[in-house]
């Protein structure tokens, strides 16, 4: 198969969408598809790694931030990404489109589709359904709402990564949407025992820093705990950067957080490998791809009950989940953990086993099984 991805975020610009698209991308060349990506550029990007097969696309799109796309990067994005996705219709002749998000990238393969009478197949990731993170996008969904219905109806066929994601896109799109989660890579050497825990326990925090994400939450539940032994370091960056550092300051724990600002993926992994608990007081989630790195690093989890957080956490099990604004719960839950060697192991251990339920390869199955339908019926019309 011959797969054009259209997407406006993709590593090592933009979060755990990119990701995603990135991870598809390299697992279907693995299988012998061919898979081209038109992508978003930044002046601080250096030329893309060819060797996973992928050949990524990167067109300007007056995007000045690594870790957020404003409307201006978006328009942008759409109006070069119709003249390079032209072309590379034209030239290429991709048998299908896959995009991800339904705004801003799928205002452009829908046109693009109509132009060309390639089909596409849509995955929604949470921020492009009406609702799913509502202080980033509920502002400009009442500009593009009217259009977006039109997105959703004819894509040849809908995804979305959660049930949660699902079932928002549902209220407003009454499409066939088939839940197809995020996945993650099982390497050679992964390992379903752990032997230990670090001391003292490492406490990661890995995402946008924007009110979604809760960092200020975040840095209150460690004050509660800042009684018991921990390191913590929280990765990425964002519009609450300055005053999350500012609360670390005032609660005197700058010599116990790191901050380490946005990072490549490979120096996320490094944090990753030497880290036992994952904490994230989200207001809103899709599937994270942090909460499956978490998972394959054998993390417990320490995390709000909302969107697909819940499929990643057995309550007591590998961590624990609760509302968002439950200070006294996380702290408690923390505290729990920080307190006992043996459960924190116990919950390490028994997120390594649920990493198997996203493994990769089974979600490439499925994507690769739609992806051939859907040429299939195109090419019988």
């Amino acid at each position: 198969m011959r797969i054009l991805t259209l997407i406006h975020e993709y590593p090592p610009i933009g979060g755990g969408g990119g990701r995603v698209a990135q991870d598809l991308a390299r697992a279907l060349v693995k299988r012998g598809h061919e898979v081209r990506v038109i992508a978003p550029h930044h002046r601080s990007l250096e030329v893309d790694d060819p060797t996973d097969g992928v050949k990524v696309i990167r067109i300007s799109s007056f995007r000045s931030k690594q870790f957020a796309a404003d409307l201006l990067a978006m328009g942008g994005y759409l109006i070069v990404g119709l003249l390079t996705g032209l072309w590379q219709i034209l030239t290429w002749k991709p048998q299908l489109i896959h995009v991800h998000f339904a705004v801003p990238a799928g205002v452009l393969t829908w046109i693009l589709s109509k132009l060309t009478g390639v089909p596409y197949v849509l995955t929604a990731h949470l921020g492009d359904v009406p609702g799913g993170v509502p202080e980033k996008t509920d502002s400009w969904f009442r500009w593009v709402y009217p259009f977006t219905p039109r997105i959703w109806r004819d894509a040849a066929q809908v995804t979305a990564i959660s049930e949660h994601t699902r079932r928002l896109a549902l209220a407003h799109y009454p499409v066939e949407i088939e839940v197809i989660p995020n996945g993650i890579e099982l390497s050679a050497d992964f390992s379903e025992t752990l032997t230990a825990v670090h001391h003292p326990p490492q406490i990661v925090f890995a995402g946008r820093f924007v009110p979604q994400k809760n960092p200020i939450q975040l840095v209150n539940i460690l004050a509660r705990v800042a009684d018991l032994p921990w390191q913590a370091v929280m990765i990425g960056d964002g519009v609450l950067m300055d005053e999350t550092r500012r609360e670390i300051e005032r609660l005197g724990l700058h010599e116990r957080v790191t901050l380490t600002g946005w990072i490549l993926p490979e120096q996320v992994h490094v944090y990753f490998a030497q880290s036992d608990i994952l904490l994230m007081p989200s207001l809103s989630e899709g599937i994270p791809m942090v909460g499956l790195q978490a998972l394959l690093s054998g993390h417990a989890i320490v995390a709000s009950r909302v969107g697909g957080l819940i499929d990643l956490v057995e309550q007591g099990g590998n961590g624990f989940l609760h509302e968002p604004a439950d200070l006294d719960g996380f702290v408690f839950s923390l505290r729990s953990l920080l307190s006992d060697e043996s459960a924190l192991l116990r919950a390490r251990n028994a997120s390594l086993k649920i990493a198997h339920r996203f493994d990769l390869v089974r979600i490439v199955d499925r994507y690769e099984s739609i992806f051939t339908k859907v040429i299939g019926e195109c090419q019988k019309q």
